[in-house]
């Protein structure tokens, strides 16, 4: 396991999305508010960021953090992304709904409605299907978990069926990846717990929100980042992640954050979006 050397881990807000930019750099667009699904009254909306190219570009949906109850994708704007304008990557930033509009598996539904969103856009988008990236951070990071791993699955797409496209690599940033064993999903004090809808103690569906029971060797490569003095998110989660996933044949990359909590600081994510970058061009070929 590689160790970066790093404070503090991740917040609710804006992450390893990127180094700040203060605008949006002159070889892209912005289409704002784009609804990518429709559930009732509920509109599922995503800002894109999109790069002027001649060719297809690779393409990262960015869900944000929050516990499953709270959080906007409106904390993380293009100021947040300069990592991957510097990659010329297209970006999506993405709501889902949260514990108080619906319980689960809502957020996951909506997160791989995201995706099918793009896949069935690219054409007019100009983005390139075989390398779409999912990455969030904290309850942002389960969710991008769970849209890679259940990419080519019809699992919790029922609304948006039969749109497949592999996801490309996967970066979690300290998400929860086994919930039958996080125990904010245990007490009645935890507001991630309002996430479940009174189901708790249905080990068979808290197991079925898990992004642990979804590895299998077929599971896109993941990169990891966590500190082991998280008190939110516990480091035992993605080390349990990581071992299911080298178990199963998955490339995957782990940074340890020593000492870190939740949280990381500006400085720090500038080392971190370095190691990310290394990952996401080793895997998608962009050296």
């Amino acid at each position: 396991m590689k160790h970066l050397l790093l404070t503090l881990c991740l917040s609710g807000t804006a992450f390893l999305a990127g180094a700040q930019v203060s605008q949006l750099p002159k070889n892209y667009t912005s289409q704002l508010n784009v609804v990518y699904t429709r559930v009732g009254p509920w509109e599922g909306k995503m800002d894109l960021y999109l790069p002027k190219s001649d060719k297809p570009v690779p393409v990262v949906v960015h869900i944000h953090g929050g516990g499953f109850t709270h959080g906007s994708k409106e904390s993380q704007r293009e100021k947040d992304f300069g990592t991957f304008f510097d990659m010329n990557f297209a970006v999506a930033n993405i709501s889902y709904r949260l514990a108080g509009t619906a319980a689960a598996p809502a957020a996951i539904e909506d997160a791989r409605c995201a995706v099918a969103y793009l896949v069935q856009h690219a054409s007019e988008l100009n983005i390139d299907v075989t390398k779409i990236v999912t990455h969030g951070s904290s309850a942002g990071g389960h969710l991008a978990l769970m849209a890679g791993l259940l990419a080519l699955s019809n699992t919790f797409a029922e609304r948006c069926p039969n749109i497949y496209a592999k996801v490309a690599a996967i970066v979690d940033i300290c998400g929860p990846a086994d919930l039958t064993t996080w125990q904010a999903m245990k007490k009645a004090n935890k507001a991630s717990r309002a996430w479940l809808g009174g189901r708790e103690n249905d080990m068979d569906f808290v197991r079925s929100l898990s992004p642990i029971t979804y590895v299998d060797k077929n599971s896109p490569p993941v990169f990891i980042a966590h500190g082991n003095a998280d008190r939110t998110v516990p480091y035992a989660q993605s080390q349990a992640l990581e071992s299911k996933l080298k178990e199963a044949g998955v490339q995957v990359e782990f940074y340890t954050v020593e000492n870190g909590g939740h949280a990381f600081s500006q400085s720090q994510r500038s080392a971190a979006n370095q190691a990310m970058a290394e990952f996401l061009k080793k895997v998608l070929d962009r050296e």
